[in-house]
């Protein structure tokens, strides 16, 4: 026996996109499945469920002592807070374990009005330091998906923290990898309409390319991640939580990766051994596996050039390599495939046949009433027993019927007027028969015709028996969300909205002897270990606001938040929650960034109670109408950046190895630090992208228009406090950028109310666009 068996519970979290993939992951041994309803989910393309469905789907899972968590992780727009509230007034009188959230504003919504739902912050979070989860802990989350790009030292320290915070922390073992961190992924949204942040992600990253310099056609396109041969170090670790990626794969597929993790986990726990060689794994959809960002070896291995199944080519190369030739015949290969396919079959046939008799159908519920004249009513609720098995030669998982008597207060009467009939009952119970029952019969024969109670005897009946059919548990009201107030700006209300501008390069810092604007200064994503350089450059220049970025691992994250304890600057600007979080323990005021993609009055207020932040840049993913209902917070400032390079993705991988190549193999810190290479790819749609990487910063690819947005200022100078220019240069590539001052001057005469700086600002940004202003969410 292994030590390990005196370790906390190791959960297995399975994927389910239909009701057909929720039950082969409960058949196969699931601790936990995560699902979504038709709306508020990040998987648009799965099919997805209805709330009976869910309803009957919890039940059903926890006959199989199997939790259920609900998918609500998507940014959220501003008009869709009272449809969300109805529907969590709905899941607080379920039985559901818990619920999958990525706004920040969902957080605060969830937090004040349903405390019983229990919160996991999303992937779509990219949590990936120590402030990042002291900050979501304090929204409310009690678990945290760590970012699919950490490495198992990384993953261990945040988990040790993790368990200074009370909170667990979940990692995926095993699917689909983005090439991008999630979350901030813009690629579809800007180029499509299609945000990954509102669950419509067209995966740009599988899409073909024309044939790059290094000979790639799919130079984006990662391997699928696998753990199966590192749960013994991730167990180590101390994670919690072991997730599935999958909710658009079908119920074999499901059956498949869940059944062999199970046996795995199980075999080592029992022995201390890893027993499975996971060759199942590659007989449902792959696209070959890799754990490099779990080993933190970003190598060129990590690709593959071909996003669709790759089952059969690692069937023929393994006939191959058990060949002594090390070779096989046309004739040899078409046998393989026909064997694949003859499995594929069988598996789907063989999990059919393991889930058909697994039932969410709602449970039968019959009401009997019954008395006579100087006696209470009689109530007899009885449901009927509930049975599944997975096979008909399988055990039988039975859950008995539940059966109540309840009487009225009151003695039944004689009345004229308002007898007590079958059609009175069945109107006024039918409410019984909900989303868990079906209500099935209706008895009253046995009542004596022509008697009475009070109504309100009839109420308490029917609210007492809801009671008992909850679980004991008194219906939770539905909570009808109040309207909140927006202040005005904290500057007079007649005052002009003020420009801001960003810059990165040092050589950059005269501007400020031509503008009086807020200089934001844009700190690096990667520093030298005990890199004090930005605490002296800050110090000698206190006009700059630093910019911090969105994305702070390890060291860099400790760098950084070295800067801030030691500069104390009286303002910042954050795109990463965890520097957020310090400085609002230090007593520095901050703005939200625009890479925290607010999109709602609630994610303002949440961070304005919570976190004491001073104001927000809002998401420029939104449009006008998205925008103009937001309500500010008390003493608050709104920001919209208004020139910019458009972000597409960001990624802790090599661009260049797929794209015009790269002498290193692998990318390590030291490209991080000094690597600054650009170039562009182009898909087989005709357009073209930028690959840009500054010092010290990710690799990130830009759309190659210049997102400027002049209608904002006409439509919303009201709304917004300020309006920000990006003079940093970033995703540039070879064109040649405007002159900055001239830029400067431009805008100050725009928002100072001159409208015929707009045909110059054209002029002198000749290849830009406001497209995603106009699309929106």
């Amino acid at each position: 026996m292994n030590d390990l068996q005196t370790t906390p519970k190791i959960e297995l979290l399975a994927p389910g996109g239909d009701i057909d993939a929720i039950k082969a992951a409960i058949i196969a041994g699931a601790d936990a499945v995560y699902c979504g309803l038709d709306n508020f989910n990040a998987r648009n393309r799965a099919s997805n469920i209805s709330f009976e469905q869910l309803v009957g789907v919890i039940r059903l899972a926890h006959q199989y002592e199997c939790e259920i968590f609900l998918t609500l992780n998507i940014v959220i727009l501003e008009q869709e807070f009272a449809t969300l509230a109805k529907l969590l007034s709905k899941l607080v009188n379920t039985t559901l374990d818990g619920i999958i959230v990525q706004d920040i504003g969902m957080f605060n919504l969830v937090k004040k009005h349903f405390p019983t739902l229990d919160i996991h912050a999303s992937t779509q979070l990219t949590t990936h330091n120590a402030g990042q989860i002291a900050f979501l802990k304090k929204l409310g989350a009690s678990r945290v998906n760590l970012s699919r790009e950490l490495n198992l030292r990384e993953i261990t320290e945040l988990t040790a923290v993790s368990r200074e915070h009370d909170i667990l922390t979940e990692v995926f073992v095993h699917g689909s990898l983005c090439v991008a961190f999630s979350g901030l992924c813009y690629s579809t949204s800007a180029s499509a309409g299609n945000s990954g942040n509102r669950g419509r992600c067209s995966q740009a990253c599988r899409e073909e390319y024309e044939t790059t310099e290094s000979g790639h056609n799919f130079p984006l396109n990662l391997k699928d991640n696998s753990a199966f041969f590192d749960l013994p170090a991730l167990i180590e670790a101390g994670v919690y939580s072991f997730k599935i990626e999958g909710r658009i794969k079908g119920a074999s597929y499901v059956h498949t990766v869940v059944d062999s993790f199970r046996k795995q986990i199980d075999g080592f726990i029992e022995t201390g051994e890893l027993l499975e060689d996971g060759e199942r794994l590659y007989k449902v959809f792959n696209r070959d596996f890799s754990n490099a960002f779990l080993r933190g070896d970003l190598n060129q291995s990590m690709f593959i050039d071909n996003p669709r199944d790759n089952s059969k080519n690692h069937a023929i190369a393994k006939a191959s390599s058990d060949n002594d030739s090390n070779r096989i015949s046309v004739v040899q290969i078409q046998e393989v495939k026909q064997t694949l396919y003859q499995e594929k079959n069988e598996l789907h046939d063989i999990v059919r046949e393991k889930i058909q008799y697994l039932s969410i159908d709602k449970v039968e519920l019959s009401l009997v009433f019954s008395g006579e004249e100087g006696s209470p009513l009689t109530l007899s609720i009885r449901t009927n027993d509930v049975s599944s098995h997975q096979s008909m030669a399988a055990k039988m998982i039975h859950t008995e019927g539940k059966c109540f008597t309840l009487k009225s207060s009151s003695l039944l009467s004689k009345s004229n007027k308002n007898a007590i009939d079958h059609d009175v009952l069945v109107k006024r119970f039918k409410s019984l028969g909900n989303a868990d029952y079906e209500l099935a019969k209706v008895d009253s024969t046995t009542l004596t015709a022509g008697l009475s109670v009070p109504f309100s005897d009839l109420t308490l009946l029917k609210n007492e028996a809801s009671r008992l059919l909850n679980g004991a548990q008194a219906l939770i009201p539905p909570v009808t969300l109040p309207k909140l107030k927006s202040h005005a700006k904290t500057t007079q209300s007649d005052a002009k909205s003020e420009l801001s501008i960003l810059i990165c390069d040092e050589a950059d810092i005269h501007l400020a002897d031509v503008t009086k604007a807020d200089i934001y200064f844009k700190l690096p994503d990667a520093y030298k270990r005990n890199c004090t350089k930005y605490i002296d450059f800050l110090a000698d220049n206190p006009r700059l606001i630093p910019w911090f970025p969105a994305v702070l691992i390890g060291k860099d994250y400790d760098v950084a938040i070295n800067i801030l304890e030691k500069v104390v600057p009286p303002l910042i600007v954050t795109n990463n929650t965890g520097i957020a979080y310090r400085a609002n323990q230090l007593g520095i005021k901050w703005i939200a960034g625009p890479f925290l993609n607010t999109t709602n009055s609630y994610a303002l207020m949440a961070m304005k109670e919570e976190f004491d932040c001073s104001g927000a840049f809002i998401s420029n993913e939104l449009n006008r109408m998205q925008m103009k209902n937001i309500a500010r917070p008390e003493n608050f400032k709104l920001f919209y950046s208004i020139y910019h390079p458009i972000l597409l993705m960001t990624s802790r991988q090599c661009f260049f190895q797929q794209s015009v190549g790269c002498e290193k193999p692998r990318i390590d810190n030291g490209c991080m630090l000094s690597c600054d290479k650009s170039t562009s790819i182009t898909n087989v749609k005709g357009m073209s992208f930028a690959i840009d990487k500054q010092k010290a910063g990710y690799p990130s690819i830009y759309n190659e228009d210049q997102f400027m947005n002049m209608q904002v200022i006409h439509d919303l100078a009201d709304l917004f406090d300020g309006f920000m220019i990006d003079l940093t240069n970033i995703g540039a590539g070879g064109r040649v950028s405007p002159d900055k001052v001239a830029l400067i001057q431009q805008f100050e005469q725009l928002l100072a109310g001159d409208t015929k700086v707009e045909e110059t600002l054209n002029a002198m940004v000749p290849e830009s666009t406001d497209s995603q202003y106009h699309a929106g969410l």
